[in-house]
């Protein structure tokens, strides 16, 4: 199983939501999806509105922060594949592994998938 170099873990946890969210955004919306497509996704990962997601933004909560204190969707262990050249599901660390599922869902999106399946609708 292949982790991720020492200090990637600490390097996450520091980065601000606010630093990645456009990235997000312009990966999505290129590809004719829209930003509130890509709420829907962030809101059923991590259970933040709209309002919530303006505050942690506005307050650059990093990322630590950021997945404590949200509410993970029960079905987010679904969220499989490799992603940045790591399985996803074979990540050891919980931080790192919840960063990935938010980028593999924007991944999806960004890439025509269905919401239903982006969703991990049963």
């Amino acid at each position: 199983m292949k982790e991720p170099p020492p200090g990637t873990e600490e390097r996450i946890a520091k980065m601000t939501f606010a630093s990645v969210y456009p990235h997000y955004v312009t990966k999505v919306e290129k590809k004719e999806r829209t930003r509130e497509e890509l709420h829907e996704v962030i809101e059923w990962l991590t259970g933040y509105d709209e309002k919530e997601l303006e505050s942690i933004i506005e307050n650059e909560v990093n990322f630590e922060d950021f997945f404590k204190n949200a509410t993970l969707h029960p079905n987010a262990p679904l969220i499989k594949g490799v992603i940045c050249g790591y399985r996803i599901e074979e990540l050891k660390s919980p931080l790192i592994r919840q960063v990935r599922y938010l980028d593999k869902l924007v991944d999806e999106l960004a890439k025509g998938r269905k919401m239903e399946k982006i969703l991990r609708s049963e």
